[in-house]
């Protein structure tokens, strides 16, 4: 066996369709495209959406609600999962870039301190909000809170 007599395995080729190339090819005149129309075109693509003339999806639904542009999102921890994460990850502090270090938070994340649950541990927190409650538990078990904008 030498490279100029290797060929495929016998029907595991088959002859090209030669498209719009005259009564010849046996697809002659529309070439498999039908009659008329955009799609026989060249350049034909479909827009996005579109439903042949029906109303498309998106105009038949109403639309509902709006999104408030000055709403402000927290990532939430409650102070009963505080000791767990202490414990796991080795914090010293409870702040943002220790939050960040570990993963737990994404780096332009907000972080607001909820009251359920018990703070065991004396801790120094540094947050972005935190609850009434929250601040007066941290405070009761002798940690600091400290309000980072």
């Amino acid at each position: 066996m030498n490279l100029h007599n290797i060929k495929p395995a016998e029907g595991a080729t088959h002859k090209q369709k030669r498209l719009g190339r005259g009564e010849a090819s046996g697809k002659g005149g529309t070439s498999t495209k039908g009659n008329k129309g955009g799609q026989s075109r060249a350049g034909y693509s479909s827009k996005r959406a579109h439903e042949g003339g029906q109303m498309p999806i998106q105009r038949r639904i109403p639309k509902r609600g709006f999104t408030n542009i000055n709403r402000v999102e927290y990532k939430v921890f409650n102070l009963g999962h505080v000791d767990q994460l202490v414990e796991k990850y080795n914090l010293t502090e409870f702040s943002l870039e220790s939050l960040y270090i570990n993963g737990l938070i994404a780096q332009f994340d907000n972080v607001k301190l909820l009251a359920t649950g018990e703070l065991k541990s004396k801790l120094s927190f540094k947050v972005n909000a935190a609850s009434a409650k929250a601040k007066a538990a941290v405070e009761a078990a002798g940690g600091t809170l400290e309000i980072v904008k």
